[in-house]
């Protein structure tokens, strides 16, 4: 099942020149991947090519809407959400100690 190409792509260009099958191909309001050619990248390449180097988060998908970059990935964790874990984790750690 091909991959899908969904509206938070900016038409960077980065994906078009490396989908091995030319399935990338130029539209508006955002690029669209074929789906006869698409192939997932599968025998040509160990990932896809197109997840590889977008930079967007989100704007390539698979046949089920999960997107091959999900929101944090390539962004790593929000600085607010990192602080949170690491307060929760040392709260957790003063418990443990307390309790010994």
């Amino acid at each position: 099942m091909p991959f899908e190409i969904v509206e938070s792509c900016v038409n960077c260009w980065a994906c078009e020149p490396l989908c091995p099958n030319r399935a990338i191909v130029e539209a508006r309001p955002h690029f669209r991947i074929v789906a006869e050619r698409c192939t997932e990248c599968l025998g040509d390449h160990d990932d896809p090519q197109c997840a590889s180097i977008c930079p967007i988060e989100g704007a390539i998908v698979d046949e089920c809407g999960e997107p091959l970059n999900p929101p944090g990935s390539l962004t790593g964790i929000p600085m607010a959400m990192a602080m949170s874990l690491l307060e929760k984790a040392e709260r957790a750690g003063a418990s443990a100690g307390s309790a010994a």
